[in-house]
């Protein structure tokens, strides 16, 4: 059987597109204030713009220059590809767009991958353009990556793991550089074990020749590469496992966990559509081959890990989150195929059977009725998103971030230290010592008690990464000379607010400490003057 499968230039075309696609998309993300134009992130990828910008200043890979040294990011490598780019000579405005547009480009070449898989297993250009087109289309992935998040890189590397598998299962000829792919995936994120593992206990089970080797060269390159992250862990930031780790899975009952994450997973189900959600995976338990049963393997293996984790804390946005999105394309080319299936063997119940153009065509249509179905997850505000009509995820939210880093600048000295829950954008741009109150880059507050809801909303309303906080000791002790945002159980920091006076900042309140002396009152009082206001 063939290993070989050329992209024709449909594919190309459809690559292009997706180019010209992405750069709106991108642009839409921007937005101008005063007579600057401003790209960010994602907050939780601003988060990882701070270390990546700290470290390219010669601070180390730390969320405070100076400051204590804890690991609030997930992404090492990515991370150290954002500094790089922070070396560059480009505004801190616009750092974020390289970011962007280097998602952008792996997501292209994901494209490739995805049309050369898709046309390996079905044999059909129709099904890798449908593939292609799907996954283009699919707008959690875009929003994933191209607001700055590691997804982009994540979903590149399974992507062509896959086709290194599916390549050796079809020649016969063991390939073990799949596991250099998703090897080098962990050092961008440490779950990408998970399919690494999968893809080496799927290998085990249909390949057994050299069944035993295979384990042992995948199991030594993940303890290999996990090990020396966590050698590189202990001897920076003195813990084993990322800060990150610590606020979201300790403290929290399994119950309460797996429920929130199977949840997640039935909504997402039902927003997708259960009919053409349950489509490719019955298509695979009918087909029986290797490599239908691979591809719906990595994708159910993302899945599991999502309910394991008990899901993402933005599952209320819809469509596929952080965990799922990498696996996305292997759906897509598993429906596509399914799809094409299914309207050959329709054709077959006509007395004059539909010529190939025909149920090309037909098969493309569904294709994208599909497509409008899979991003329909919201309704009208996430197809109007992905028709690039409204903006992107956020962008508003980005925005005000940016405004109140601006406002921070006027109103107080370098020396001032704000505390913040939006934790990226505001931090980086503002260029202040920073509390994180939700201690996503504060040790103490990850590893203190978890807020769980009471009561029958306690599923719906618990948010991975977002229900620790210690207003006793992010207030009471640090001190901060501003807090610009408090989350939940307001009144649980009230005790701890006698020293600061509030005040109106436009639509947000701040608390400003009454006898700091990096607060410029003499510049807020002009400011009020200037706007108009008490």
């Amino acid at each position: 059987m063939t290993t070989h499968w050329k992209t024709d230039r449909t594919v190309m075309w459809l690559v292009l597109a997706y180019a010209a696609y992405a750069a709106v998309f991108i642009f839409k993300t921007s937005f101008t204030f005063g007579d600057v134009r401003y790209f960010s992130l994602f907050d939780d990828a601003m988060v990882s713009m701070r270390y990546a910008k700290n470290l390219s200043m010669g601070f180390g890979p730390v969320w405070n220059p100076g400051g204590e040294r804890v690991e609030g990011y997930t992404n090492p490598l990515w991370v150290l590809y954002m500094s790089y780019l922070h070396l560059l000579p480009v505004a801190r405005s616009t750092v974020s767009l390289l970011v962007q547009g280097s998602a952008a480009v792996l997501l292209m070449i994901n494209l490739v991958y995805v049309a050369k898989i898709a046309g390996l297993v079905s044999g059909s250009r129709i099904v890798a353009n449908c593939a292609v087109l799907l996954t283009a289309s699919y707008l959690p992935l875009n929003n994933w990556s191209l607001q700055g998040m590691e997804v982009s890189v994540l979903t590149l590397l399974l992507t062509v793991a896959l086709w290194d598998v599916l390549k050796s299962l079809r020649s016969g000829v063991a390939s073990r550089r799949w596991m250099m792919w998703l090897g080098a995936a962990t050092l961008f994120r440490m779950d990408a074990a998970v399919p690494l593992m999968g893809l080496a206990l799927f290998i085990a089970i249909s390949v057994p020749v050299d069944r035993s080797r295979n384990l042992k060269w995948a199991l030594g390159s993940l303890v290999l590469l996990l090990g020396l992250q966590t050698m590189l862990r202990l001897a920076y930031y003195g813990d084993l496992l990322p800060n990150t780790y610590y606020l979201k899975m300790t403290g929290i009952p399994i119950v309460l966990r797996l429920s929130k994450g199977l949840i997640a997973l039935r909504d997402f189900v039902w927003n997708m559509n259960p009919v053409l959600f349950g489509i490719p995976f019955l298509f695979a338990a009918l087909r029986r081959d290797r490599e239908s049963l691979l591809l719906a393997t990595v994708v159910a293996g993302q899945l599991t890990y999502s309910v394991y984790v008990g899901g993402d804390a933005w599952e209320h946005r819809g469509g596929a989150n952080r965990y799922v999105a990498i696996a996305m394309p292997a759906l897509m080319i598993l429906f596509s195929w399914a799809l094409w299936s299914l309207v050959q063997r329709a054709g077959t119940a006509f007395a004059r059977r539909p010529g190939a153009g025909v149920l090309s065509v037909i098969t493309v249509v569904l294709a994208l009725l599909s497509s409008v179905t899979f991003n329909a997850f919201n309704g009208r505000r996430s197809l109007a998103e992905w028709l690039l009509i409204d903006p992107p995820l956020y962008r508003y939210e980005n925005r005000a971030m940016v405004r109140q880093a601006r406002l921070v600048q006027e109103i107080s000295s370098p020396q001032a230290t704000i505390a913040v829950v939006w934790a990226g954008a505001i931090p980086y741009f503002a260029e202040r010592h920073a509390i994180d109150l939700l201690g996503k880059s504060d040790r103490v507050v990850a590893r203190g008690t978890m807020h769980i809801p009471a009561g029958p909303d306690r599923f719906t309303a618990f948010y991975p990464g977002h229900m620790k906080w210690d207003y006793s000791y992010s207030i009471g002790q640090l001190k901060p000379d501003v807090i610009l945002q408090i989350w939940r159980e307001p009144e649980d920091a009230a005790p701890y607010l006698d020293p600061y006076v509030a005040a109106q900042f436009g639509p947000d309140t701040w608390w400003l400490r009454k006898d700091s002396p990096y607060i410029l009152w003499d510049r807020i009082a002009a400011l009020r003057t200037d706007r108009g206001g008490p």
